[in-house]
């Protein structure tokens, strides 16, 4: 790793208060797991110098994996192949705060774009007949496959040995499905997927922080037109503004990651499994027939209300619902 990196990965390690009496509960969480828990024996963990290809879906997403893999002294190369996001407007803002993140650190962006509609076409030719799937459904399956396969064919060209992926960063992915999908491309290719605990409170922690520090985008939705297309019915039903892309102010919460703490408090697991169980109740009604926008309005809105106040991100209203 260059000096440059050395300085710049620096400035990306934890910054709060560390008197443990002042710190709320899930940040004393993260915090002792932080400075406690060793690495899992199971998990791979590559040697010192390893080429590691990272596929990135977005900056805030990438910044706890490059910090720690950084940090372990593997030679860590971005790549970035994500035809899911629509429309092109947000795919720009997404890879362009990406490349600007790898530039400050020094990190190899590889960008398989191959112009404006950059395997968009493709993306919607192998979603059709799943476009009323629910999230974590077939469609994800499909979207993960077609990433990962592109991503662990690159490796294997250009000497890569391992491969992961920002993907399993997010607690609104299920582990199960990226990690499959992520290791049956790395199988293929003769390739290592690197199976990290990239969701535990430590590195939730860290990633919000560097995306606060950072002043990422937070964008509103996962990428893809049929996420687009969900997440403003579920706003319409609820009388809130639909998405906004770019720009200085969100359609619903604050436009970038500022605050650490309450960025990191949001994703809590029993929030994402609830939002999951409904948003695949829609599903099943709109299969047996029914008008996706009827679907949503069926399900009892003050518990849906009440499932996304708990999400509060203290301004619009105390609602937020833009960290995926």
């Amino acid at each position: 790793m260059s000096a440059l990196a050395r300085k710049a990965l620096s400035a990306l390690t934890l910054s709060y208060d560390t008197d443990e009496s002042k710190m709320p509960p899930h940040v004393l969480l993260a915090h002792q797991n932080y400075t406690t828990t060793l690495p899992d024996p199971s998990v791979l963990t590559p040697p010192k110098g390893s080429k590691v290809l990272l596929h990135s879906c977005c900056a805030p997403c990438s910044g706890a994996m490059i910090h720690e893999m950084s940090r372990m002294g593997l030679d860590v190369s971005v790549l970035f192949y994500n035809p899911n996001i629509h429309p092109y407007a947000e795919y720009l803002i997404r890879k362009e705060e990406n490349v600007k993140f790898c530039e400050k650190l020094s990190i190899p962006f590889i960008d398989l774009d191959n112009g404006k509609d950059y395997d968009q076409k493709k993306w919607f030719a192998l979603a059709k007949g799943m476009e009323g799937d629910a999230e974590r459904g077939n469609r994800c399956t499909m979207c993960f496959d077609m990433r990962m396969m592109r991503t662990a064919a690159y490796a294997k060209e250009n000497g890569f040995d391992i491969i992961a992926t920002t993907n399993a960063t997010s607690r609104w992915k299920d582990t199960e499905q990226v990690d499959g999908t992520a290791q049956a491309a790395a199988d293929r290719f003769g390739l290592e997927y690197w199976r990290g605990a990239w969701k535990s409170d430590r590195l939730t922690l860290l990633k919000y922080q560097i995306s606060a520090g950072e002043r990422f985008y937070k964008q509103e939705y996962c990428g893809c037109s049929y996420s687009l297309r969900d997440s403003n019915l579920w706003r319409e039903k609820e009388g809130i503004g639909k998405i906004k892309i770019g720009g200085e102010e969100a359609g619903l919460g604050s436009r970038w990651f500022t605050d650490a703490e309450v960025d990191a408090e949001e994703e809590n697991q029993d929030v994402v499994d609830s939002f999951f169980a409904d948003a695949n109740a829609v599903a099943d009604k709109v299969e047996e027939g029914n008008n996706r926008r009827d679907a949503w309005k069926v399900l009892k809105g003050d518990e849906l209300k009440s499932l996304y106040e708990e999400r509060k991100k203290g301004d619009h209203g105390g609602k937020g619902l833009n960290n995926w």
